[in-house]
């Protein structure tokens, strides 16, 4: 799986522009899967037929990551460029960016007037080497997402677009080691998540599902003076309870819970305060839809380096696994 979560860390796709990983995850799901497709927002489907197909449940993770976006260039070949998603500024100088065709550039920042103040993308510029405009490589309406390869150390893994790449990997993980499911199972990779939830409020709309679960990141509240949140790394998936855009389904909170005691797997319970997921534009599809989220645990969410801790991924692989193979109970 180590390898799997390299190859789709460091693949190219923020919002909008989920091609290279969507082509990755339609290599490794064919052959798992009963039907692979795409539709005309550039989500993928995976379905797995189930025990029983009078029933259908979605469970969707998202291709997309974070980045920017190339508004001008300058007279010298300096790039302007606007945020995709929740991009934060604090940690961008120095930061290395790539984009569609391989080209890194570096993210540069003007002098500034008062150094106790963060600085806001308008200072800042994509440094590619160009020596003016007529000679820079890239233009307006270039996108780029941020570099950095992935690494393995200690049980914890670091990379760029857990968020939610690592989603994406415990769906492809768990299509490949779980048995029959109960339902007819669609396995959705979702595009243009960090926008506005976009790939999955038409997804769940198609699909039309009797219940949903996303899979996606949470941030942790286990480093020094961070926001108190009862979520930490390395000690098992999160079942959420509610987050800004959503509260979950009780029942099919209950019911999440109720299977990962059953089955022996350490669990935590999360409160968001702020950011949500696919499962709010789910939740939300037609007449409405008992949504969830299994959530993992990962350090420094939106940024170049994110962390997991490889047991949580392996946990989470288990318990969707596991809530596949049996018959919801929303009670």
């Amino acid at each position: 799986m180590k390898e799997l979560v390299k190859k789709l860390t460091e693949a190219y796709g923020p919002s909008g522009f989920e091609a290279q990983v969507r082509a990755i995850i339609t290599a490794e799901v064919k052959g798992l899967a009963d039907e692979v497709r795409t539709d005309g927002m550039g989500n993928l489907f995976a379905l797995k037929k189930g025990r029983d197909s009078s029933h259908r449940a979605l469970v969707a993770a998202h291709m997309d990551e974070i980045g920017v976006m190339v508004t001008h260039v300058d007279k010298d070949g300096f790039a302007r460029f606007t945020r995709i998603g929740g991009v934060r500024p604090l940690g961008l100088p120095g930061a290395r960016v790539v984009f569609a065709n391989g080209l890194m550039g570096s993210i540069g920042l003007e002098k500034l007037e008062d150094r106790t103040k963060i600085p806001d993308l308008d200072k800042m510029f994509i440094d590619v080497g160009a020596k003016d405009k007529e000679s820079c490589p890239v233009k307006v309406g270039d996108a780029a997402t941020f570099w950095q390869p992935f690494a393995a150390q200690h049980g914890r893994w670091i990379a760029k677009a857990f968020d939610d790449r690592i989603g994406c990997a415990v769906l492809i993980e768990t299509l490949r080691t779980m048995p029959q499911p109960a339902y007819d199972t669609y396995f959705v990779f979702t595009a243009q998540e960090e926008v506005g939830v976009r790939g999955a409020t038409v997804a769940a709309f198609g699909v039309e599902p009797d219940y949903a679960i996303a899979v996606d990141v949470t941030p942790t509240g286990d480093t020094p003076e961070s926001h108190p949140m009862n979520v930490g790394i390395g000690k098992g998936p999160a079942i959420k309870v509610m987050d800004r855009g959503m509260i979950v389904h009780q029942g099919l909170k209950d019911w999440m819970i109720r299977t990962a005691e059953e089955v022996g797997i350490p669990y935590q319970l999360e409160v968001l305060e702020f950011g949500s997921t696919d499962a709010m534009a789910m939740q939300t599809t037609k007449e409405g839809v008992p949504a969830g989220v299994l959530s993992i645990p990962t350090r420094h969410v939106h940024s170049p380096s994110e962390m997991v801790d490889e047991g949580d991924v392996q946990n989470s692989v288990k318990l969707l696994a596991a809530l596949l193979s049996r018959p919801v109970s929303l009670e």
